[in-house]
């Protein structure tokens, strides 16, 4: 049985959102062909995930079980605890949103998602896996917009760092285009976000 942790970032519900259509059937498809995996949803918005303070920064670098209950070092217990990852958010402003940023500032955490030795950083997250849902305006995942693309690569380093290297994206673009069939699209990549889902 395998712990997967959905992460929602869309100030935008359910049914609203183009990014959040795609990752729930991935969802529904994934618990329907996988029923006795624990499906834990959590959204960044109705978490209410603030920005880390003085006191928060002073506990990320702890012995590892310390703080289990605190309300900001319980999110990277909760992370190291998964074994799959489904992260659904938007392409905002050349990146994700700032909700997502915080809360990967939550998880970070020395001691617990990884370490530092003699020999510099290690992640604690090896052999897990992540798909990274995304919708964007235009067509970043090739030249000449590439170079602007800051979310995908940025979540691929950083959970790189924890020891995450299974990772798959599932980018719907050009979704902002007046000559783009948003729904013909929208529903293409639900067909094959549930086939997918089958053997995540």
């Amino acid at each position: 049985m395998s712990k997967v942790l959905y992460i929602k970032a869309n100030a935008k519900p359910e049914g609203v959102s183009r990014t959040f259509r795609v990752s729930d059937s991935f969802v529904e498809s994934y618990k329907e062909s996988h029923p006795d995996d624990e499906v834990i949803t959590l959204d960044l918005y109705k978490e209410n995930i603030g920005f880390l303070t003085e006191d928060d920064i002073a506990l990320h670098n702890v012995e590892f079980g310390e703080g289990k209950d605190h309300p900001v070092l319980k999110y990277a217990y909760q992370f190291l605890e998964a074994d799959k990852f489904i992260i659904s958010a938007p392409f905002w402003n050349l990146s994700f949103p700032a909700i997502l940023k915080a809360y990967l500032d939550y998880v970070s955490v020395s001691g617990i998602t990884f370490k530092y030795t003699s020999q510099g950083p290690v992640g604690l997250c090896q052999g897990k896996k992540v798909i990274h849902f995304v919708t964007r305006g235009g067509a970043y995942s090739h030249e000449p917009l590439s170079a602007f693309e800051l979310g995908d690569r940025y979540l691929r380093t950083l959970l790189g760092f924890l020891g995450i290297t299974d990772f798959t994206t599932v980018a719907l673009e050009n979704m902002d285009r007046s000559d783009t069939n948003i729904e013909l699209v929208v529903t293409d990549a639900i067909k094959d976000a549930r086939e997918e889902a089958k053997n995540f």
